[in-house]
């Protein structure tokens, strides 16, 4: 999405994913002036990362020959 300096442009996809980004978008934007919610975004961003890691691992255990 182009648009002219001055409008800035925050987009997030649509469905459950979507809903669940622009929360994290929001709490951002929000987080730039509240510890809190700044503090329970890293926390939440830090459990996402472990469990995309944990599925990571466990992926691996799936292989297969060509």
């Amino acid at each position: 999405v182009m648009m002219p300096p001055g409008v800035p442009v925050a987009t997030v996809t649509t469905g459950k994913a979507g809903a669940v980004n622009a929360a994290v978008l929001a709490a951002q934007i929000l987080g730039i002036s509240d510890p809190e919610i700044r503090e329970k975004l890293h926390q939440y961003k830090k459990e996402m990362r472990e469990k995309v890691l944990k599925a990571n691992e466990e992926a691996k255990d799936y292989s297969y020959e060509i």
